[in-house]
């Protein structure tokens, strides 16, 4: 089972990732949203921001999110990781249940290309 250091890593990365890109994948990252990322088997929580092409962790909290984020999701710590290293395809985590994303219609349109 991952750790929560580890969960903390892979969202590093992937805020590094989504720094790092351009094209389309910068384009859907430039929305200016809250984002909370459920670790359900570490009950865990983090939040943060999408803002302008980048992500940024700002807090860590024990249980399931205290607000409702305008982006959320849900999976295991190890999901997580294996996403974020590729092993893991995110649509088909999530056509399988195996994450949940929650987020407005028009948010979900500019997020499927991070997907």
């Amino acid at each position: 089972m991952a750790t929560i250091t580890e969960c903390r890593d892979a969202l590093d990365k992937l805020a590094g990732d989504l720094a790092g890109a351009d094209g389309s994948v910068r384009g859907a990252a430039a929305l200016d949203r809250t984002l909370s990322c459920h670790l359900t088997d570490l009950d865990t929580t983090f939040t943060g921001r999408l803002t302008g092409g980048r992500m940024v962790v700002e807090s860590t909290a024990d249980g399931p999110p205290r607000e409702k984020a305008q982006i959320r999701l849900a999976m295991t710590g190890d999901d997580l990781v294996a996403m974020v290293n590729g092993r893991l395809n995110f649509a088909k985590a999530w056509a399988s249940g195996r994450v949940r994303l929650e987020a407005g219609f028009r948010d979900l349109l500019r997020l499927r290309s991070l997907l």
